[in-house]
Formats: C-alpha cells, structure tokens, sequence
C-alpha cells in the first residue's frame, strides 16, 4: 500500500465529504478511492469514516488520523517545494577537498565567478595533501591528483597536470646542468612523500621515447607538503619535478631553471570524484561542471605543450 497516497486520499475524501468528489479532484476511478479507503483502515486496524446516505462523518481515530495527515502532507509538500526551488535557485552549504596547490593557486583566485553565479552556496573547502576517506569524512566532493585506484568512487576528469624538472641557479652552479639521463647519478632530489604511497617518496620520472622511466634520485631532504616541496627547491636542495602550474612563477623570474627538457615527466590527471553509491546533489553538479570549465580555459592544466611556451622563450630553459 501508498501510504502516502492513502492519506492524500483520505484527506480529499473528507474535505470534500465524498468518494466520488475526490475520485474526480484526484482522477482516479471511484472504485479506486474506495479500495484504498477500505486497505487504510484495514491496515491502521480501525474505522476512520462512519457512512451514511447523505454524508461522512469522522471516527474519533478517524479526527485523530486526518489531524496527522494534513501535517504531514504538508510537511511533504513543503520538503519537495524547497527541493523544486533548490533546484532553480541552489543554496546550502558544500564540502569540497582538494590539494592545497590546486586549491590555493586554481581554484581560490576564480570564486568570485562562482559565487556570482550561485550566490547562496556555502563553500566548505579543506585544502591539504592527504588522500582523505570521502565517506567517513563527510565530504562531498574531492579534486584528486594521479590515477584512481578506489573502484568505488566515480570520477570525472578535469585536466592533466604539466610536469617540469628544475631546480634553483644556485644548485646547477654548483653541482652542474644535467645533459642527459645518466647525468643524475651525480645529483640530489628534493624527495616528496605520502601516505597514499606508504608513506615512501614518489619517484622521479622522465618520458624517453614515448616510455616513462624511473631514475633513482638520492636526497638530502623529505617532506609531504606542496608548498615545502617548491621551498626547498628554491633554497637549492636539488632536482624536482612539481607540476607546472606550481612554479611558473619561478621560472618566469629565473628562481627555477628547467633542464632536460627533452625528458620531461609523464603528465598527472586530476579529476572530481564522489562516492559510486551517492547521487551527487545539484550543488555537487553545478561545482563539477565550473571546475571542468576552470580548467578548460588553461593550457597548463590540460597537459598542452603550449604551456610550456611562456617562459621558454625568455630562454628559462637549460637543455
């Protein structure tokens, strides 16, 4: 049985005192109303209406049911109002996570073409380096750098992420430009750990001929922040490959110096994910398809060669 219907029936039948004024308002077949009447009161276990030829009257169960009903039902019809309305006009507050690079030098500087188009979304952002747990943190929405392993989340991606090997005028001055690949046994690594990886350091990696290669990198420093891993880069504590969009300010300036330029890092997708089993909410949608047009709009998030052209023909660049 409806129980919902049931009472929006029950409801009609006594405001307009009839089966069959209902069965028209409601459209349904007089016969219907009457089925679902009888299948109410069976199922509440007492009589609602007494009849009689002229009209309808309420039990005393049958004053007490109909009080409730109109409640909920406007409860109901309340609830889906604001949901219609919602949907027109978005509102409420939204849980985004996302790398604190992203957040800090991507997505910050754009909000207030967010915010102009849906001025009454709250945004939650939790900006940090750390894989978090979607679900048991009660988040919405995550932006997650590198392939996705996690089969129980749905991803859409954003862009791939431009990476660049460098590393400050100081430390090449010191310790050589490398000229090829073999020349890295002679030079340090600013190293970059996570938890996602058991807490181990990603490794430095060069495409050569279409194939990504692994090159060990001995290091005099760790760390797992974004922003420190460019800091100690720019102090001179050796070769990184951060994605470019993080340093192009430094290269530009000649803070940082990009070499081998022919053997740069594979490229990392970055993309939107919530969980499989949760329908994403219009603020969910709304925040994705601005992210994806965000990214759209920039080379250096789209994994284009042409981002790299922006400094390279100040002669940043050191083969």
């Amino acid at each position: 049985m409806d129980k919902l219907q049931a009472m929006q029936v029950f409801v009609q039948v006594v405001e307009l005192n009839g089966f069959a004024r209902a069965a028209d308002k409601l459209g349904l077949p007089r016969a219907s109303v009457t089925t679902i009447i009888q299948n109410l009161e069976a199922h509440l276990g007492t009589s609602l209406l007494q009849r009689t030829t002229r009209r309808l009257s309420l039990t005393a169960d049958g004053e007490a049911f109909h009080e409730r009903a109109i409640r909920i039902l406007a409860e109901v019809e309340e609830v889906e109002t604001g949901f219609i309305e919602g949907r027109r006009h978005p509102k409420g507050r939204l849980h985004v996570d996302m790398p604190t690079s992203i957040g800090r030098l991507v997505v910050i500087p754009a909000l207030r073409e967010f915010h102009a188009r849906y001025p009454d979304i709250e945004l939650k952002l939790g900006m940090n380096d750390r894989q978090i747990d979607i679900v048991q943190e009660g988040v919405d929405c995550v932006l997650r750098v590198g392939e996705l392993a996690d089969s129980s989340l749905i991803a859409r991606r954003l862009g791939l992420l431009s990476r660049v090997t460098c590393a400050s005028p100081a430390y090449l001055q010191k310790h050589g430009v490398p000229k090829g690949l073999d020349d890295l046994a002679s030079h340090k690594g600013v190293r970059y750990f996570s938890p996602n990886l058991g807490n181990r350091s990603y490794p430095f990696e060069f495409m050569a001929d279409g194939t990504a290669l692994e090159v060990p990198l001995t290091g005099a420093i760790s760390v797992n922040d974004s922003e420190a891993y460019i800091a100690c880069g720019l102090e001179g504590y050796g070769l990184m490959q951060p994605a470019l969009f993080m340093v192009l300010t430094q290269l530009q300036s000649g803070e940082l110096v990009e070499v081998l330029p022919e053997y740069r890092p594979p490229h990392m997708p970055i993309a939107a994910v919530y969980p499989q089993n949760r329908q994403p909410s219009q603020k969910v949608r709304l925040f994705v398809d601005w992210v994806v047009s965000l990214f759209e709009k920039c080379p250096l998030l789209q994994g284009s060669d042409k981002a790299f052209d922006c400094y390279q023909q100040e002669g940043r660049a050191v083969a």
